[in-house]
């Protein structure tokens, strides 16, 4: 590759661009798209997922596919909970539902860490599922685009 990938806002993060990273990645994410997802991350880009242990694009392709085909109706909301340099912390929250329609509340938190060009070079998340009733879902937006900007975030929504 002869210029390297940007993905802005680029390291060293500020509050404003740190939320900014934190929503293009809810974005991202929320598309179901794992190749779209995959790009946003270096080419030997390291995860831990819970216990699973992921290095680079195809392996995160194969495990987003995975995972979007298990957690259906798949919603998630991100919050930055902290930012230095080139790493940002964040909590977030999702909701889906398995194909026997038993709904989820996923909660956890990520540790994120940039290159120059603003790839994710490590990615490590902690989960835990909580079952919900479908009526005690808080995550109602159309899933064809993102979250709209006045739906609450996690803090307002008391998650």
């Amino acid at each position: 590759m002869n210029s390297p990938e940007q993905r802005p806002p680029l390291p060293l993060f500020t509050r404003e661009t740190a939320a900014m990273k934190a929503r293009a990645a809810e974005d991202a994410w929320n598309s179901c798209d794992p190749q779209r997802v995959s790009l946003a991350y270096t080419e030997d880009s390291r995860w831990r997922n819970r216990a699973d242990f992921i290095t680079g694009r195809a392996e995160i392709v194969t495990f987003l596919t995975r995972k979007w085909t298990r957690e259906q109706d798949y919603r998630l909301i991100k919050e930055v909970w902290a930012h230095e340099g080139n790493r940002i912390a964040v909590r977030f929250a999702y909701e889906w539902h398995d194909d026997s329609g038993h709904w989820y509340r996923s909660y956890g938190n990520e540790n994120w860490e940039f290159d120059e060009h603003g790839l994710m070079r490590t990615r490590h998340a902690s989960i835990n599922d909580l079952p919900i009733k479908e009526s005690e879902r808080k995550f109602h937006w159309d899933r064809s685009a993102p979250r709209p900007a006045d739906h609450p975030g996690l803090s307002t929504l008391g998650l």
